[in-house]
């Protein structure tokens, strides 16, 4: 997953506005801070969208991201 897939996912699933505060100050357990400082530390884009959707409670069959190809196809 890129870091613009990534970008998009966020918004189309939590709201443009949300997903920016969401990635900014939302503390992941998982990576031992924020979305983007797991990003800024060169974490994959796509840990950090799983993380964020556990967290989150985003039910499984959205997990591949609204808008994104399902990766199992």
């Amino acid at each position: 997953m890129r870091l613009s897939e990534f970008q998009r996912a966020c918004a189309e699933e939590f709201g443009a506005d949300y997903a920016r505060v969401l990635i900014r100050d939302h503390w992941l357990a998982a990576f031992g801070g924020t979305a983007q400082e797991a990003l800024d530390s060169g974490a994959p884009a796509r840990d950090v969208w799983e993380a964020l959707c556990v967290e989150l409670g985003v039910p499984p069959a959205r997990r591949h991201g609204r808008g994104l190809i399902d990766p199992r196809e």
